[in-house]
């Protein structure tokens, strides 16, 4: 599970920061979420928010063992250990593919409007040249 998390912390800071790779990356994962990518992706997280939601389940209920008896014996302090630090963990990764969705959005979203200000901005200045363009009518009388 680290190295997934630290996977996606640097594809964050790619897409945060102005670096040669942010290009690449858009378009790679504009790629991902064409064709069956999205499907392949949403099956994935939610078989990881199930699994989270198992661990958080078995963490609450060590939690809830521990205050009903009083005292934890030492097997129970490792799984309760061990289901804090997998709940951590796949609630941590979750939360960063989401971050990640995002800035993708905002990323495309940014680049889509700049084409359209683009576009318009070159739609006024034709206007602006034919509005500025002497008639040649003469006024009848």
């Amino acid at each position: 599970m680290y190295p997934l998390v630290l996977t996606e912390i640097l594809l964050i800071c790619i897409l945060l920061f102005q670096t040669p790779l942010r290009k690449l990356l858009v378009k790679g994962l504009s790629l991902l979420k064409v064709g069956r990518g999205p499907v392949v992706a949403q099956t994935l997280s939610i078989t990881m928010l199930v699994l989270f939601l198992s661990s958080l389940y078995g963490l609450l209920e060590a939690h809830r063992r521990f205050m009903d008896a009083g005292a934890i014996n030492p097997t129970e302090q490792v799984l309760m250990a061990h289901h804090l630090l997998e709940t951590t963990l796949l609630g941590m990764s979750l939360f960063l593919a989401f971050i990640i969705d995002r800035l993708h959005y905002y990323m495309n979203e940014i680049s889509r409007l700049r084409e359209d200000n683009e576009l318009h901005r070159q739609k006024g200045k034709v206007v602006q040249a034919t509005a500025s363009a002497p008639t040649h009518h003469k006024e009848r009388m």
